[in-house]
């Protein structure tokens, strides 16, 4: 298993991209130590004094500093904690809520679909993710999460990138607001 590191548009995040699957199904992430607590790698990271954000993603962590610590004096402490928990093979996160429910509303369905099948992957390769959260009077509602939470570029992305599509593709959508 190999481990490299990627930059995103948030300079506060880095990407740790692992040549394996870490998370099967779904994201987690984790935003203190209390939430850190589901899990023994973000705990380990948190325990860094630099460690503000941990974010899990299929085969990355995405991970948030403090601003008044330098990448490249942290970057091969993070990556000797991800390494060593990833290889000891304890799981990653020990309770992920299922919050998939089936859904009968035809436009929800579909914008969920475009989140899925568009919006989640190009926002998953710079470490971040994008969660539906509610559509409501022609609003989507989304949540931005690892690298996307606080980026500078998060507010373009929700606004040229993610609403251009959703209100090209689908008529009803109006607005995309972030949450």
């Amino acid at each position: 298993m190999e481990l490299y590191t990627e930059y995103t548009p948030n300079p506060d995040t880095l990407k740790f991209v692992l040549t394996k699957v870490i998370m099967p199904l779904g994201t987690a992430e984790f935003t203190d130590n209390e939430a850190a607590k589901r899990s023994g790698l973000a705990a380990e990271l948190f325990a860094m004094n630099f460690v503000t954000r941990v974010f899990f993603g299929a085969n990355f962590v995405t991970i948030t500093k403090r601003p008044e610590f330098e990448w490249d004096a942290i970057i091969p402490h993070i990556g000797e904690v991800i390494l060593k928990y990833i290889q000891s093979g304890k799981p990653i996160v020990e309770h992920t809520e299922n919050t998939q429910t089936e859904e009968t509303d035809p436009i929800v369905r579909k914008i969920k679909e475009l989140i899925e099948t568009h919006i989640r992957p190009a926002v998953a390769m710079d470490g971040g993710d994008v969660i539906f959260k509610d559509f409501k009077d022609g609003v989507v509602h989304l949540q931005m999460q690892g690298s996307c939470h606080g980026c500078p570029s998060s507010a373009l992305t929700l606004k040229a990138g993610i609403e251009g599509l959703l209100t090209r593709m689908i008529p009803e959508v109006k607005e995309v607001v972030q949450v």
